[in-house]
């Protein structure tokens, strides 16, 4: 051993050690404490500020856990680390102990997504691909159990290294949790609050496992290749239209298109006259309103009743057969004497010829045919 360690050594065992960590960074998690060869004073002072923990830890095993605050350190403070050193009536200076100081605080907008495309299964689309990012909040719940199952012997363990951790564990569980929702493929963009409840949930258990705590887990987006963007676009609308309709009109364009080709005149002239006859049909089609359009749902269009056929007659006349007439006619007649109460007359349903008066709708025409009798003085 060398001049300098010698006196390094003395000079640790005549004055009280303060054990404590400062963090000057954003990104630190864990700081081991380090002392020559591990030493730490009997009585020395133990420091913990706030949104911090101290770690004992003695040859791999944990030990002592501290929360913020001052501490002596002897055999009353350090109860797990006396038995695991088998300390019966106390210890002599110096001895060993591992001290890590763990960053408690929540730390926040940290950065995840899925580096290769998500495969899911749609009924209507098939095996289709999204891609997904966020950001998440977490802190270290349990830090004994944090130091002993993730940081292990690294003396400064960052932010970066438990974020390479992390992202992996959040990618596994989001791939589970939205295979498991079996929702169509075009909601998922349009329900990130909801997946990001289940999914934060369903990885909290898994973070609990190595003492941290997923404080809040947020999908940004959910995205699909431009093609099946497109496909869902079109389908939406699809669903929306009356395809009889869609049908014909594009028809319609095909035919017109058709008709503007300069291929030929013969095929021009064809395609001009289907699009002229495809759009008669159209526009009669339109221009009768469906029944969806002009009555409400249960309600049919009422239809109205035949027009009223008018009755003819035949009339005789001076031994001849005349008309046939109208009533207004056949009344007409009647008022200007031409024909009277005697004359024949036939109608359709008629087996003979029946006098005028023996027809009942004519009897209306007697009433005024034949004056009243002269008054007497």
């Amino acid at each position: 051993m060398g001049l300098f360690d010698e006196i390094k050594k003395k000079l640790s065992h005549e004055f009280i050690d303060i054990v404590e960590w400062l963090d000057s960074s954003d990104d630190t998690i864990v700081h081991r404490f380090e002392r020559y060869q591990n030493e730490i004073k009997n009585g020395a002072k133990l420091i913990v500020r706030e949104g911090q923990t101290a770690v004992f830890v003695n040859e791999g095993q944990l030990a002592d856990v501290f929360e913020p605050g001052t501490y002596t350190l002897n055999t009353k403070n350090l109860p797990i680390l006396a038995t695991l050193k088998g300390w019966k009536y106390g210890f002599n200076s110096p001895f060993k102990a591992e001290v890590y100081f763990v960053n408690t605080r929540l730390f926040t907008d940290e950065k995840w997504g899925t580096k290769n495309p998500v495969m899911l299964s749609d009924e209507r689309f098939g095996l289709t691909e999204i891609r997904a990012f966020g950001t998440y909040s977490f802190r270290i719940s349990d830090p004994g159990k944090f130091v002993v199952d993730v940081v292990g012997t690294d003396g400064n363990f960052t932010n970066y290294e438990v974020n390479e951790h992390l992202k992996s564990l959040i990618v596994t569980r989001f791939t589970d949790t939205v295979g498991e929702a079996n929702l169509p493929i075009e909601l998922y963009a349009a329900n990130t609050s909801e997946l990001s409840e289940t999914c934060q949930e369903v990885m909290q258990p898994e973070f609990g496992r190595v003492g941290i705590e997923l404080e809040r887990f947020y999908i940004e987006n959910v995205s699909m290749p431009e093609e099946l963007k497109k496909e869902i676009f079109e389908y939406s609308r699809l669903d929306k239209l009356d395809m009889t309709k869609l049908s014909q009109f594009k028809a319609a364009k095909a035919m017109e298109a058709a008709a503007k080709n300069e291929g030929g005149t013969a095929g021009a002239g064809m395609g001009m006259g289907m699009g002229f006859v495809l759009a008669q049909q159209m526009g009669n089609m339109m221009s009768q309103p469906t029944a969806q359009q002009a009555f409400p749902p249960g309600q049919t269009a009422a239809v109205p009743p035949p027009m009223p056929t008018q009755t003819l007659y035949h009339y005789a006349l001076n031994g001849q057969q005349m008309g046939p007439v109208g009533f207004d006619k056949l009344k007409e007649l009647f008022a200007s004497r031409v024909i009277n109460r005697d004359s024949l007359v036939w109608k359709q349903g008629l087996a003979n010829w029946t006098a005028l008066k023996d027809i009942e709708e004519l009897k209306a025409f007697l009433g005024g045919n034949t004056p009243p009798p002269l008054p007497t003085e």
